[in-house]
């Protein structure tokens, strides 16, 4: 390291994103549709939230797990979105050295906590419909919690001990780790190490996992002879499964783009897609696919819903 690097590297206090940078005269456009997403993004998963906690109906393990997936979405949506919408009225989209290791320290919690939560959830659908009798569901949510945290505080740790000797120029619209690496001049092996043995953890093994699941699951719903409690089973599952292709479809396609060359509209148009419009589609998905769940959030989202539901 040169010692103009070194100076750099001491007076690197925030950093710039130049995300959306490529649009100026669009800014207040960009404004106003993610306020739109975030808001039904916020307003959806509020509604399972508390569709869950007052229905009595929905007093169950399964939603018990989308109530806390749906909290999930809220916080990561939370962490990046509001950042995003302030940066649309500055010139210089910025932020502090603290608040970008914070945002990636909340990211990572939040992805990796929801990757084996989604994993719970099949396990879930696995014991309802094989082993009915076996229920309530072992995992706990507060395994999937553990997970997450773990994860964070690894890759932040060791993002913190990077040397960052400049630009500070992040290229999205938020802090995370692939992008913080991007900016160090020091050695990086054991980050990347850590990242493809995190990748074969958190994301192989819910792959193979919920593969494994939905295979044996499949296989007791083909043996139902009636059409009824087929279409029953299948109508369970159905929710869950489409929220695990869309999530993790979009997440491989947002890290796995290396070999496509990086372009900067394209990558921000990805992950839009990823940590944006997928936290949104989740509960319209499994509002959607729930036939116990659409009473209850019809009444919420109705004219005095909630002093009806808890008048009942």
């Amino acid at each position: 390291m040169t010692p103009f690097e070194m100076n750099n590297q001491t007076d690197v206090t925030e950093f710039i994103f130049l995300g959306f940078s490529n649009h100026p005269k669009l800014q207040g456009l960009f404004f106003l549709v993610f306020l739109i997403i975030y808001l039904t993004t916020l307003l959806g998963n509020m509604l399972i939230i508390t569709a869950t906690k007052i229905s009595l109906a929905l007093h169950t393990p399964m939603y018990y797990f989308l109530s806390n997936l749906s909290f999930l979405d809220v916080c990561y949506t939370s962490t990046t979105i509001p950042v995003m919408l302030v940066n649309f009225f500055r010139k210089k989209k910025t932020i502090s050295y603290e608040g970008c290791f914070s945002q990636t320290f909340f990211l990572v919690t939040c992805t990796g906590t929801e990757c084996v939560l989604l994993v719970a959830m099949a396990y879930d659908h696995y014991v309802v419909i094989c082993h009915p009798l076996q229920y309530p569901v072992l995992m706990s949510v507060k395994v999937c919690v553990l997970c997450g945290l773990v994860n964070s505080v690894i890759h932040t740790v060791l993002a913190a001990t990077l040397t960052l000797c400049g630009p500070n120029q992040i290229s999205h619209f938020l802090c995370d780790i692939p992008l913080l690496l991007e900016l160090s001049c020091s050695d990086t092996s054991l980050n990347e190490s850590v990242l493809h043995v995190v990748k074969a953890i958190i994301d192989l093994s819910p792959y193979l996992f919920t593969g494994v699941s939905y295979v044996l699951i499949i296989s007791v719903i083909l043996r139902i002879p009636s059409t009824q409690g087929r279409n029953k089973a299948f109508s369970t599952c159905v929710s869950h499964l489409t929220v695990v292709v869309v999530f993790y479809g979009t997440a491989n396609f947002n890290y796995d783009r290396t070999n496509m060359g990086y372009n900067l509209d394209i990558g921000i148009l990805v992950f839009v897609l990823f940590c944006v419009v997928t936290f949104m589609l989740n509960p319209i998905i499994y509002s959607l696919g729930n036939k116990e769940a659409k009473g209850p959030l019809r009444k919420l989202a109705g004219k005095g819903g909630f002093s009806n539901k808890i008048g009942n």
